[in-house]
């Protein structure tokens, strides 16, 4: 501060007038930071910072303006949370590229620290154990999504009357794209959250839960989206668009009388009838063999958006131009039907760690094909399942181990392989046990809402439901690339002896000799067929595998 008291009025107006064009360059490009950045390897969950571990996040409420024209959003978003114990830093995540401008805790303003896409909080004395209310003031241009939805971002277009039509997509990066958040997979509001958007007065926004009111104030309107129940980080979001509503009512397998509600765009009405109709038949075909659908305090949500669709929960999206496939001589969406199954396989049974999203996208794909059988019988069935299988690429195992982020656990063959290993589980345990189980897995609340599954979870409720022990089966396929090598040895005349080389447990077979074809167990050793003609080994295709003829 000396050194400015030595130098002339002239040059000091000048220096400020210099510090001053700096600043707003500055800020300027804090502002657009978000536009410009690339977060196409932007992952979400993996290893949990000691200082999230010890946050519970109860409660999220976000206020948001959202500035059509100048892509951009406004507000604040309050976040309840229990700390566990006693700390000297709260810790939230917030792409660097939106601009905090004031921090509250408990109504008192912080310091903070924004860097790396992490909001460090601090103040004297630090925080105590018990719930503590977080304010963060924020604004900010947030990142425009590349391939949506596979690509995170908000998308700002058009649609084909010239209205604005927006959308966000942030699984694989996470809501820290545009909200402070605590983004990993183990931990959502169990309170729920409030969405409160505001946007011009000639759009409405499609959100989660149910929308509680419309406030119309000038040239404005606000939307107040309420969800009762717990969801997911990448769930907590909405779209914009020149919407009409077009409702229906469900009422479940339980008997309660759910919402079905469309935001669908204007041009397209048209079309909602036949939407909603196929929805609510793939209602019935997902309730019957996961139970009921899981939202029904809430609503059967539908977003028609301008990218494929996403499983966001109780307002999926929704975008295939109104196209559909005939299975069975009915109407089929497969994009319509996977984000949907997702409501039972993602919203309601959650990954405790992005390591094990085989279990949402692998049961979900799996859910398609037994939709195809609902549909089309068992042969449209058999073609669905050997479609996935021919999917499989087998480059990387589908459980790589634990806390792994979304970039690193993503392959394609979490859903093929996933799907293809229930297939197979399907096979080893029997139907019997097998849709009992699947369905308990759906349903019970130790798997479900407030509590997260990871791979051994499912593991050990098949394994004590079929009273066999099932880890290595789950291993083999789930954690290595490895495929099952049968060898058959003709050892005799009309003797053929079955082996698998790479054996890790006993395993039924499905064998067809001259005489039969047979369920039977091929223990270590090997088991010894009589056929005039060899054996066929796994005919219908329950495993992964090759077979070795000597």
């Amino acid at each position: 501060m000396a050194y400015y008291k030595t130098i002339n009025n002239k040059l000091r107006q000048h220096c400020l007038y210099g510090c001053f064009l700096f600043m707003l360059v500055f800020l300027c490009s804090l502002a657009s930071l978000g536009q410009t950045r690339d977060i196409s390897k932007m992952g979400s969950g993996g290893k949990l910072n000691p200082l999230q571990a010890i946050m519970d996040i109860r409660h999220y409420t976000i206020n948001l303006d959202v500035d059509i024209e100048k892509q951009s959003i406004k507000g604040n978003v309050e976040v309840r949370l229990n700390l566990s114990k006693q700390t000297d830093t709260l810790l939230l995540d917030l792409l660097d590229g939106m601009l905090v401008t004031k921090i509250k805790v408990n109504n008192a303003t912080v310091k903070f620290n924004h860097q790396n896409d992490k909001i460090y909080i601090t103040r004297n004395g630090g925080f105590k154990q018990g719930q503590q209310l977080i304010d963060v003031d924020y604004s900010g241009i947030p990142p425009v999504a590349v391939k949506p939805p596979w690509g995170g971002g908000f998308t700002w277009t058009k649609d084909s009357n010239g209205n604005p039509w927006m959308a966000i997509n942030c699984q694989f990066e996470g809501g820290k794209i545009y909200f402070p958040c605590k983004d990993h997979p183990s931990d959502e509001p169990n309170e729920g959250v409030d969405l409160n958007i505001t946007v011009p007065a000639a759009l409405t926004v499609a959100g989660p839960g149910l929308l509680q009111k419309v406030i119309t104030k000038k040239e404005k309107k606000t939307f107040y989206w309420k969800t009762n129940y717990t969801i997911s980080n990448y769930c907590i979001l909405f779209n914009i668009g020149k919407y009409k509503v077009v409702s229906d009512i469900y009422t479940t397998i339980n008997g309660n009388k759910v919402p079905v509600e469309f935001y669908v765009l204007e041009v397209d009405t048209a079309h909602a009838k036949k939407l909603i109709e196929t929805k609510i038949r793939d209602t019935k075909i997902l309730e019957k063999y996961f139970g009921e659908y899981p939202w029904a305090k809430e609503k059967i949500g539908i977003a028609e958006v301008p990218n494929s669709g996403m499983e966001h929960q109780t307002m999926i999206t929704f975008q295939n131009k109104f196209v559909y496939e005939t299975i069975g001589q009915q109407d089929y969406s497969d994009n319509l039907f996977h984000e949907y199954a997702h409501e039972w396989w993602a919203n309601k049974v959650t990954n405790k760690d992005w390591a094990h999203m085989w279990i949402q996208e692998g049961i979900a794909t799996y859910a398609g094909a037994l939709c195809m059988f609902e549909l089309g019988g068992q042969e449209a069935y058999d073609k669905a399942i050997n479609a996935h299988k021919r999917s499989i690429k087998n480059k990387k195992a589908v459980v790589q181990g634990e806390e792994i982020n979304t970039q690193d656990t993503y392959t394609g063959d979490i859903y093929t392989k996933g799907s293809f290993f229930m297939h197979s589980l399907r096979f080893v345990t029997g139907d019997n046990v097998f849709f009992p189980t699947l369905k308990r897995l759906a349903t019970d609340p130790a798997y479900t809402y407030d509590n997260f599954v990871t791979t051994t979870d499912v593991e050990q409720l098949f394994s004590k439901a079929s009273g066999k022990n099932l880890k290595p089966f789950f291993d083999f396929y789930l954690r290595t690339t490895d495929v099952l090598n049968i060898n058959l040895k003709e050892t005799g005349y009309h003797k053929y002896e079955v082996k698998i080389d790479n054996y890790f447990m006993d395993l039924p077979v499905e064998v067809t000799t001259s005489n039969k074809t047979e369920k039977i167990i091929v223990p270590k050793e090997g088991v010894t067929l009589t056929s005039n003609t060899p054996p066929i080994i796994d005919a219908k295709g329950f495993y992964l595998k090759k077979i070795s003829i000597q």
